[in-house]
């Protein structure tokens, strides 16, 4: 695994090391998870977006035909 800087408000570093003890975890894993899901999520996105576009694209080409 690669480590690298984040530099963030107080505030917000503060309130995500609530949220670890929390969780009994610390801030590492929860920035982790964060961008894990993040990531995911507009992985998943971007793939809906062009199923979508490919599924626009056919249609309209179909239904422009006589």
């Amino acid at each position: 695994m690669a480590n690298f800087t984040l530099t963030i408000d107080d505030a917000l570093l503060q309130w995500a090391r609530q949220e670890a003890m929390r969780n009994n975890t610390s801030v590492n894993p929860l920035v982790r998870e964060f961008l894990s899901s993040y990531v995911d999520a507009r992985s998943r996105r971007l793939e809906a977006l062009a199923r979508f576009e490919a599924v626009a694209s056919g249609s309209a080409s179909s239904s422009t035909s006589p």
